[in-house]
C-alpha cells in the first residue's frame, strides 16, 4: 500500500515491466537500481552457465548481498580507526 506522498515508478526488470511505490525524488534512483539489477543479471549469465532467469536473479541477489555486507563491515572497521583516532587525539590534548 503505497502513502499519498509516494509516487509511482515503472521499471522493466528481466523484460517485463513492474510498478513500485517510491518516495518523491528517488524516482531515479529507483530506475538506476532496476539498471543495475538488470545489468549484473546479464553479467551472471555471460559469467556462468546460467541462462534461466530466475537462477541469474538469484545469483545477482546473492552478489548483491555479499557486496552489501562487505561494505558494512568495512564501514564498521572505518568507524572503530575513527574512534580509535578520536580517542588518542583527546587524550594527547588533555595532557
Amino acid at each position: 500500500m503505497s502513502s499519498p506522498q509516494s509516487q509511482r515508478v515503472t521499471v522493466e526488470l528481466l523484460g517485463k515491466e513492474h510498478e513500485f511505490s517510491c518516495p518523491p525524488g528517488q524516482e531515479h534512483a529507483l530506475v538506476a537500481a532496476a539498471q543495475n539489477l538488470n545489468d549484473l543479471v546479464e553479467q551472471m549469465k555471460q559469467r556462468s552457465s546460467v541462462r534461466n532467469d530466475q537462477k541469474a536473479l538469484l545469483m545477482a541477489a546473492l552478489h548483491l548481498s555479499h557486496e552489501l555486507l562487505e561494505a558494512k563491515s568495512q564501514q564498521a572497521e572505518q568507524e572503530q580507526q575513527h574512534d580509535s583516532l578520536i580517542d588518542k587525539l583527546s587524550q594527547h590534548l588533555s595532557i
